[in-house]
């Protein structure tokens, strides 16, 4: 009687382990999730008037695979997107997405609308700070507008992504347009919206201050 026990006993521990090693080594199967850099953007991002895979965001997509292939990239721009439905947009992808990378790339909207500077200004902070509360590292990409729109007023916008770069801590690309603006053959029909050929020149300028926050924001090897 004792040797049957004894027998189903080890029955029994065979077939418990047998049980646990698939578990186990489905588990240890499961990839690790990959860090992420966020655009939230308007149409300059959101890839306007190019066709799919030719805009800067998907070229940076690209490139991030050769160099940095543990992130991925999550573009969130909407064209016609302002400041403040960005600001109204940012929660939901902080708590969706948990970036380590936060790039932003918003106001050209504001400022073709004539809105508020101050209130521009304010969201953009806002967006920062809110990014870096959730853990990430925030590039600010700044523009400026066509001196059409009076000296006072286009100074004025320009001096924001400076100002709130400084104030929260975030990094910059002091013109996200570098380079482009002086080419008219580098835009579409409107006038307003870089075509293919600027796209990695875009990439260029953002590249050259988000390259340091990536490699900050690696997961260790």
């Amino acid at each position: 009687m004792r040797a049957l026990k004894a027998i189903l006993g080890t029955v029994l521990a065979l077939v418990g382990s047998m049980a646990v090693l698939p578990l186990a080594a489905a588990a240890a199967e499961v990839p690790p999730v990959k860090p992420v850099t966020l655009v939230v953007g308007d149409s300059l991002s959101a890839g306007y008037g190019l066709e799919t895979g030719r805009g800067w965001v998907s070229l940076m997509a690209a490139r991030m695979t050769r160099e940095f292939p543990r992130w991925t990239v999550v573009n969130a721009s909407v064209t016609g997107d302002t400041t403040a439905g960005g600001l109204a947009r940012l929660p939901a992808l902080l708590a969706r997405d948990t970036p380590r990378v936060v790039i932003i790339e918003l106001g050209g909207n504001d400022a073709l609308r004539g809105l508020s500077l101050s209130k521009t200004q304010a969201n953009l902070a806002a967006m920062v700070s809110q990014s870096r509360a959730a853990g990430a590292r925030v590039l600010l990409l700044g523009m400026q507008i066509p001196p059409n729109y009076g000296p006072v007023y286009t100074r004025r916008f320009a001096a924001i992504y400076p100002a709130v770069a400084r104030a929260e801590h975030a990094a910059l690309v002091p013109f996200f347009l570098s380079s482009v603006v002086n080419h008219p053959d580098w835009f579409q029909a409107d006038n307003i919206h870089p075509n293919a050929l600027a796209q990695p020149v875009m990439l260029d300028n953002v590249w050259r201050q988000l390259l340091p926050l990536l490699r900050s924001a690696s997961p260790a090897r």
